[in-house]
């Protein structure tokens, strides 16, 4: 059946309209990548194995990887071994327009069994083992001068201090879940790599970035073993190329080219060499009882349950919800004329849901915006 003129126009307003609840309106997907710590900070370090050596040399391979597709663009936040502060990392993201920041670390344990990949996402928490991942990255401020002041009484003795602190905690949330939940099966069913799941932590890196964002700890370079691997040039090979595969899996999906033009922030030059040195993927959430091609628009995620009343959403009624047991995910209106669902992002942002963007279910099944589109 053909397609009338009005409908493609509809259909191409609503790719439009949506893409800037997902990119920054690009006219390449533009990808940060922070290669952890680096300079007078080496992270952890244990066996012989430097964290800020593997980081970066991870972080090269990824862009490498990235850089050979004609649609992908690179900001790195270093390239070599110098150190960079947590804000300004934040602020190379934030005024490159990027689409995504991935910050790469390895992780450490006194207990030196401790292993597995584990990528986390910005929030509050009161988990113990994720306050002290927290605390170990955070605590690289304390070579900044007057952290206390850039980081808002930021108290490194006290992982607990980053709750009280300002926090975009639901903005691009789902987003940053759903690439860290792609990196994660990649590890896990990619490579065999033992998966901690994603997970939520108060990271400073990542606080004031205004983009989805995630911190990957691709193992822990206190176990003898997986330190080797980590340290390994085939080890880092492999690991570069299932983020990179999740990265490109993840614009396929969500990334809609815009025109933006991208001015380079003028930084040192440097010279460059290499370094030679539990929860498992977001499930999908089936809908009873709708079918066919349905659109809702998604205005928030979160661990926290509310009851489905206006006053809980800025006066919004209609409202739905999905649960997989671990973040919540909050919908307004259902219907399945497009343009109408334009109308619904519409009402939903002029309620303050800034980063609201819609999303698509055929026969109950999630399925990609552009795909529905189609």
């Amino acid at each position: 059946m053909k397609m009338n003129v009005f409908f493609k126009s509809t259909l191409l307003a609503l790719v439009l309209s949506t893409g800037a609840g997902y990119a920054q309106n690009n006219a390449k997907f533009r990808v940060v990548l922070d290669a952890g710590h680096g300079g007078n900070d080496f992270g952890a370090t244990y066996h012989g194995y430097v964290e800020k050596n593997n980081a970066l040399n991870v972080a090269l391979k990824v862009g490498r990887i990235l850089e050979s597709d004609p649609g992908s663009q690179v900001i790195y936040t270093r390239k070599t071994d110098v150190f960079i502060p947590l804000d300004e990392r934040a602020e190379i993201a934030n005024k490159s327009k990027a689409d995504i920041f991935v910050s790469i670390h390895c992780n450490a344990n006194k207990n030196q069994v401790a292993s597995g990949t584990e990528t986390y996402v910005m929030g509050v928490t009161k988990n113990a083992s994720n306050l002290e991942v927290a605390r170990k990255e955070n605590e690289v401020v304390t070579l900044e001068k007057d952290y206390k002041i850039k980081y808002d009484g930021y108290d490194p003795n006290s992982p607990e201090s980053v709750i009280g602190m300002t926090v975009i905690q639901e903005e691009y949330l789902d987003q940053s879940i759903e690439l860290a939940a792609g990196i994660q099966e990649g590890f896990e069913d990619g490579l065999n790599r033992k998966s901690r799941g994603v997970k939520q932590a108060g990271f400073l890196v990542l606080r004031k970035i205004y983009m989805p964002r995630v911190l990957i700890e691709m193992g822990f370079v206190s176990n003898k073993e997986e330190g080797a691997f980590l340290s390994s040039d085939e080890g880092q090979e492999q690991i570069a190329q299932a983020i990179a595969k999740a990265i490109l899996d993840y614009k396929k999906e969500y990334f809609v080219p815009g025109t933006e033009e991208y001015v380079p922030i003028e930084r040192p030059k440097t010279p460059e060499r290499e370094i030679k040195v539990d929860t498992p993927k977001v499930k999908e959430v089936k809908v009873n009882g709708e079918k066919g091609l349905v659109f809702k628009v998604q205005i928030s995620a979160s661990t926290k349950k509310l009851d489905l009343v206006p006053s809980n959403f800025n006066g919004l009624n209609t409202i739905s919800m999905e649960d997989d047991g671990n973040i919540i995910k909050y919908f307004y209106g259902n219907t399945k004329d497009p343009d109408e669902s334009k109308k619904l992002l519409e009402e939903a942002k002029a309620k303050g849901y800034s980063s609201a963007f819609i999303v698509a279910y055929k026969n109950g099944q999630k399925v990609p915006l552009k795909e529905a589109l189609r």
